[in-house]
């Protein structure tokens, strides 16, 4: 079991006990013994020590007093709201007890905003004050600048549907936009007042845990101390003086959380016993750490849920966390009445510790299911913990390749992954029963909710023989020759007929060797036929970073792209890489300088690569010049397609069809592609039945069973292998390292245990120093989306209209500057009813009046994928790192008929202009709404062209009728010509997809 950290008893330590000597006097003040010499430093900071700690108890009494007080006012502010609420409301209407409470297990952040397209909040806003009173009372006239009207809406749209299991008791539940994803009023967890135990100190935890996240030695650390304690003297909290000291803090506090235990196993191989060492974190011992920590328990979801959201006709099914998808839904269901599950998320992963490959580690790390993506994917509390360092057979000239040496493999990574599981077995067999934070006492049975690994590991985890074997797949049993066609479907794998197969084995060697080569399996009991609702081929996921990132994209269609760029001559590959260079520049999007020359490894840069490889290649690999290359880029246009499906956080049923028929088309422009191939070039041996290939014929079930395909990412896990090379390589001595690594890990464990603490603690005591109406903001959270846009970045001085005119003389879009500006605002100001200055009729602008320029936007807009808060920063700026950043948007706008139109617009010139007591935010901007002339490229690559305005036709627009931001990127060959990079995100992609742009 875990170590107990029960509130009543406390932490206990007893430190190292010291003797005597004939020199020693004792302390007035603390009565323990110290030198005759130290005695008078010691009794000074004695004496201190003891006033502070009477302060801090008399601080910490007040605060108690103050915190109660608090809470006393704010249930009693609740109380009078739900009295009220109850007396008025009428826009919930739930299908049962309307005692009942339906909120209990919606995760938090899962809280659906308002969307500004359909509600008057927005608006409402914007009339507060400033320019951002654009909503219009009258008519308007038909210019670029006026807010679109607020469209009218479905009276059902944007409602939710919430069903519960059957074994949970709660009924369905319909819900308007506004109460979806709201949770119950909750009793704050207990503050601990001294969260940093049994450290001696606030300030001591902090230097621990500097120390080890800098990887310090003993001789830095040693070295920092001393100079601490020559600038300090005792004058600050902090008593450490050693490393020893250090290390004994650690000590400690080790046992505070669940720590590593060494096992050996003995595996048997041509009639000798084989050692290896595990060492393992007790699996449900970890689990306990996590639900006994109250900062955590009020996150944990047990029932399974079916999600809907009424579309404007019907409610449609979404998925996003894994109780929302069918598999919890099924395993809840095979539980008794009053169990609910406990999900377990395994990785396991060799990775290479030294740069030349010799020495290597076989990390296992576990996250919990119950707990929501944005803690479970983090690397804090509560997120993914190595649980878990198996052994690794040691290569062998003479044995490697050989059938008995291969199964020896796979029989120690199974009888090591046991030791892991065992703490985990009997509870999924009998249940656990578990006091919950909400005060009902469930049943927990742990099950395997899934496995995240690349395809090496997914054979080893199904006990398949890889990719050569006769079905190399972990899931079915498509042939080896079938790979690349996901148009058809084949039986799923089951344990069952694996367990058989290996019976048969076991009694007939040449009859059970048949039957396995057959099925492409191995020998071996699987580990995870021991665990109930666990089936390997079930939990086993597709990973989105290996599967399509490094492996689909990375090491095949980039590698063919690539091989036709240099037939085509090193002109052509120049000008792929000159066109990368000149890609417009965007937040977390890599630039690259160039491609065609250079191998990448990163998943995230090969990604990156992917988004921009169709507007960089387009005009080299064209249907005259290499009509090969010119369907493999219809290939990657597909790919890029189920991809973006694939990468969605939030799935509807509809996403889903739409992702599986995607996976279809991308079938029938590689079969194209392979008899194009077949007919010019027959010499090229390009084979595309591969695993990897084959694993979108499974990915959007695992995404209906398992939720969002971030559930099952490798991503949060592969981060987790860079602090373990970090402390192999500086804190370690390079011998028996699994131990020191292993302790290292343990320390930051207990770390991210401490830290949450003080962090609760300083959030807590912030929260005494705020007044009651600033305590009220802070805990009002009825109004979940901020303003809609933020202006920053503004130049030290104002600029004269005449200077703005001169400064940009060059630029055509700035000719008339300040006659455009006086043509506007004498439209814009009346339109929204806001009133001339000193009520003149005609506002005139002199070129000494002035504006402030501005260089940074920050918008927050809906997202179509997530129905939540998303944000855009947009740069307007003549120097951003460098490079020229002018950005573009897509606004809301009007045509010549009054008509609601969305536009992209380019970003010219930022600014900040008063008008009377009025001050507006403005933007000159470049219309990109001129008609392009439509080329069969597009209709092939999909891709979505846009045409700019002559620079003369500059317009101002208010910037709060911009929606979101938008990425654009030159067509290199055709001047003015555009193309919307929809591939940036998931919100542009789906707007695109549904002609919402």
């Amino acid at each position: 079991m875990a170590p107990n950290r029960s509130a009543i008893e406390g932490r206990k330590y007893v430190l190292p006990s010291t003797s005597e000597s004939n020199n020693q006097i004792h302390c007035q003040y603390c009565n323990k013994p110290y030198s005759s010499r130290g005695i008078r430093s010691h009794e000074q900071s004695c004496l201190r020590r003891r006033e502070k700690k009477k302060d801090d108890d008399d601080f910490a009494a007040l605060a108690a007093q103050a915190v109660e007080e608090q809470i006393r006012k704010k249930d009693a502010r609740r109380k009078r709201k739900r009295l009220l609420k109850g007396q008025t409301n009428t826009s919930s209407h739930v299908v049962s007890d309307p005692l009942q409470d339906h909120t209990e297990n919606v995760p938090d952040d899962f809280i659906a905003g308002p969307s500004f397209e359909t509600g008057s909040d927005m608006v409402d806003a914007m009339s507060a004050d400033s320019d951002s009173s654009m909503a219009s009372h009258g008519p308007t006239p038909p210019t670029l600048s006026s807010l679109a009207a607020v469209p009218s809406v479905h009276s059902d749209l944007d409602t939710f549907k919430t069903e519960y299991h059957p074994h949970s008791g709660r009924a369905t539940s319909i819900e308007t936009f506004s109460a979806f994803g709201r949770k119950q009023d909750q009793q704050p967890p207990i503050v601990d007042e001294e969260p940093w135990q049994p450290f001696s100190c606030r300030a001591d935890f902090e230097f621990a845990e500097l120390a080890h996240n800098a990887a310090l030695n003993k001789d830095h650390t040693d070295e920092l101390l001393r100079l601490i304690w020559r600038i300090a003297d005792g004058q600050a909290k902090l008593t450490f003086k050693s490393h020893r000291d250090v290390s004994s803090a650690w000590d400690r506090v080790a046992g505070q959380m669940t720590p590593f235990k060494k096992h050996t196993i003995t595996v048997r191989h041509k009639r000798e016993d084989l050692p290896f060492d595990v060492y393992t974190r007790p699996l449900w011992d970890w689990a306990l750490d996590l639900l006994h920590d109250p900062l955590l328990a009020p996150h944990f979801v047990w029932d399974a849920q079916r999600l809907y959201k009424h579309d404007g006709t019907h409610f449609e099914r979404f998925f996003h966390e894994p109780w929302t998808a069918d598999r919890w839904w099924n395993v809840q269901s095979s539980l008794p009445e009053n169990g609910v599950p406990f999900a377990f998320m395994l990785y396991a992963d060799k990775t290479h510790l030294s740069s030349a490959g010799t020495v290597k580690a076989y990390p296992v790390f576990a996250r919990c299911g119950n707990l929501p993506v944005h803690i479970r994917n983090t690397d804090g509390l509560g997120g993914g913990r190595m649980v878990g360092w198996l052994p690794i057979v040691p290569e062998d000239s003479e044995q490697d390749g050989k059938l008995t040496y291969v199964n020896l493999k796979r029989i120690v990574w199974h009888e090591g992954f046991l030791k892991l599981l065992e703490t985990i077995i009997l509870y999924a067999q009998t249940g656990y029963a578990y006091l919950c934070y909400d005060g009902i006492v469930r049943w927990l049975y742990a099950f395997i909710l899934l496995l995240s690994a690349d395809y090496e590991e997914q054979c080893v985890m199904a006990l398949i023989r890889g990719t050569n074997c006769h079905c190399p797949c972990p899931i079915c049993l498509v042939p080896s020759d079938k790979l690349y066609d996901n148009a058809s479907t084949y039986p799923i794998r089951s344990p069952e007929d694996a367990q058989a197969c290996v019976e048969l084995w076991n009694r007939d060697k040449k009859a059970g060797e048949e039957a396995l080569k057959k099925r492409g399996l191995r020998p071996v009991m699987n580990v995870f036929w021991r665990i109930p609702n666990s089936n390997p081929h079930e939990t086993i996921s597709q990973d989105h970073l290996h599967v399509y990132h490094i492996g689909e994209w990375g090491k095949h269609l980039f590698g063919e792209l690539k091989r036709h760029a240099a037939a085509l001559g090193r002109s052509a590959e120049k000008k792929i890489d000159d066109q990368f260079a000149a890609f417009t520049r965007w937040r977390n999007l890599n630039h690259f300088d160039r491609v065609t020359n250079i191998t990448y490894s990163d998943g995230n840069k090969l990604r990156d690569i992917s988004k921009q490889i169709l507007y960089t290649a387009h005009n080299v690999l064209t249907r005259t010049d290499d009509e090969a290359g010119y369907a493999l880029l219809r290939c990657i246009a597909s790919y890029l397609h189920i991809d973006m499906y694939v990468s969605l956080d939030v799935h509807t049923t509809s996403t889903i069809e739409a992702g599986k028929a995607e996976v279809l088309k991308f079938q029938t422009h590689l079969e194209e592609y392979m008899a194009i191939i077949d007919e010019t070039d027959p010499d090229v041996t390009k084979n595309w039945n591969f695993p990897k290939m084959h694993a979108s014929k499974h990915i959007f079930d695992d995404i209906i069973a398992k939720g969002a395909a971030r559930n099952f990412s490798t991503r949060p896990n592969e981060k987790q292998h860079g602090p373990i090379k970090r402390w192999y390589l500086r804190q370690t001595n390079r011998k028996d390292i699994a131990s020191q690594i292993l302790e290292l890990d343990h320390k930051s464990f207990v770390a991210e245990f401490i830290r949450s603490r003080i962090v609760f603690l300083d959030e807590e005591r912030h929260k005494l120093t705020l007044s009651r109406e600033e305590l009220e903001e802070e805990d009002d959270d009825d109004e979940p989306f901020e303003a809609h846009l933020h202006i920053g970045s503004p130049l030290r001085n104002l600029t004269s209209l005449v200077q703005v005119e001169e400064d940009n003389r060059s630029n055509r879009a700035f000719d008339q500057f300040r006659k455009k500006l006086a043509t506007f605002l004498n439209h814009f100001l009346p339109s929204h009813h806001i009133p001339l200055p000193d009520g003149i009729r005609w506002l005139k602008l002199s070129p000494q009046d002035q504006v402030h320029e501005h260089r940074y936007l920050k918008v927050h807009y809906e997202s179509t994928t997530t129905w939540k808060l998303a944000t855009d920063y947009l740069r307007c700026s003549p120097s951003f790192h460098g490079h020229e950043r002018r950005d573009c948007a897509l606004i809301r706008t009007q045509d010549k008929d009054g008509n609601d139109r969305n536009i992209f617009v380019k970003l010219l010139f930022v600014f900040k202009h008063t008008v009377g007591e009025r001050t507006l935010d403005l933007a000159l901007v470049l219309p990109m709404d001129a008609s392009p002339r439509r080329r069969l490229l597009d209709r092939d690559l999909r891709l979505t062209r846009l045409c700019a305005r002559p620079a003369a036709s500059s317009e101002f627009i208010t910037l709060h009728s911009i929606i979101r931001g938008a990425l654009l990127v030159p067509d290199f060959d055709n001047h003015g010509d555009y193309f919307l990079v929809d591939y940036v995100d998931t919100d542009m992609f789906l707007r695109v997809q549904r002609n919402l742009i």
